[in-house]
């Protein structure tokens, strides 16, 4: 088991955010959190890194209790990737290796700079290594923040909307390496989504949020069209392609 939730809660102020929230991932998995805007899903992921300490409630990744670690040893088990990456004048080689910053001790070691050159490789980067990321588009940024997390040798990674302001290829190829590299590598990964239909494409489990709390979690082709609609507040059906759920939101001609 990487990743275990147990009972985390989390309020801003006297507002709950986050109820009794309990699920597991195992290795080789990925889970997506999903639900509609402001339900909590990025405090979610922030409560699993400890970037926001939860009311109640723990968060274990390969047994170790999150919560009573530093940042430094947090950042060995969990490779964080946010919604925004900050564009900065470092190149992409120098950007992707901040992310041994967990590893190094007094400099840069050769194993660093093997790691960071393996990773540049995997995410197809060769050619912009040398380039600038304030010069780069949307989705080589997002290749970027991936691979930092990567170099970080994590357990978990923890992807908040890895897809967003991306255009369709580039989200298609985002997806499939995140599945392949969470198969290859043996770690488990939990990102939140908007597109449902993607998200139920390429991760294993799914986990709804509503008014704070967990509606349903399971399997992927356990998803119905009732669970979307009381979720979102949206008709839908559902039609599998190619034995991936599709959900189609009901138009008011189709119910005629």
């Amino acid at each position: 088991m990487i990743l275990e939730v147990e009972s985390v809660s989390f309020s801003y102020s006297s507002r709950l955010v986050l109820r009794d929230i309990r699920f597991k991932v195992e290795r080789g998995e990925i889970l997506v959190i999903l639900g509609p805007n402001g339900v909590g899903k990025t405090t979610l992921l922030k409560c699993m890194n400890a970037i926001l300490h939860p009311d109640t409630g723990t968060v274990f990744v390969d047994g170790q209790s999150v919560l009573s670690l530093d940042s430094s040893e947090i950042a060995r088990l969990i490779g964080y990737v946010a919604q925004y990456t900050e564009r900065s004048r470092l190149t992409v080689f120098d950007a992707i290796l901040m992310g041994r910053h967990p590893h190094v001790s007094w400099k840069v070691s050769k194993k660093d700079l093997t790691t960071v050159d393996a990773a540049v490789k995997l995410l197809g980067l060769d050619h912009l290594a040398l380039r600038y990321i304030d010069q780069m588009s949307g989705g080589e940024l997002q290749k970027v923040a991936i691979a930092r997390a990567l170099v970080q040798e994590p357990r978990l990674l923890l992807l908040d909307e890895p897809t967003s302001n991306l255009d369709l290829k580039n989200q298609v190829e985002i997806l499939n390496l995140l599945r392949r590299i969470v198969r290859e590598h043996g770690v488990s990964a939990v990102m939140t989504m908007h597109d449902l239909n993607k998200a139920l494409r390429y991760a294993d489990k799914y986990l709804f949020l509503k008014e704070g709390m967990i509606f349903s979690a399971g399997k992927v082709g356990e998803v119905t069209a009732e669970m979307v609609q009381a979720v979102y507040g949206l008709p839908v059906k559902i039609h599998s392609y190619n034995g991936n759920p599709v959900v189609i939101p009901v138009e008011e001609d189709d119910k005629m």
